[in-house]
């Protein structure tokens, strides 16, 4: 799904900004079953299929800057997406 079929899909007039057609483009996503949510599983579904894979959506939050651990898989699926050419949207 592009971010043209959302705003065709939604046929609002409005301009969007980048924040709001984002979050349209998830939800639709979500509605058509085709989300995968959470590190652990959008780290399966990359290195089952990477093709597959449209773009990467992480969190930039600095509750979690303090999670090692959390930053090191968010490293890896950075690196990830690079291998294989799969965009990266960094979101507070």
């Amino acid at each position: 799904m592009t971010f043209e079929e959302v705003l065709v899909q939604k046929n609002e007039e409005a301009p969007h900004f980048a924040g709001q057609t984002l979050e349209d483009v998830l939800a639709v996503a979500k509605n058509n079953h085709c989300l995968t949510v959470g590190v652990y599983e959008s780290a399966k579904v990359m290195n089952v299929d990477p093709d597959s894979v449209c773009f990467c959506v992480l969190a930039a939050d600095d509750e979690y800057e303090c999670d090692i651990a959390l930053q090191i898989h968010f490293t890896l699926i950075q690196a990830f997406c690079f291998d294989n050419d799969i965009s990266v949207v960094r979101v507070s």
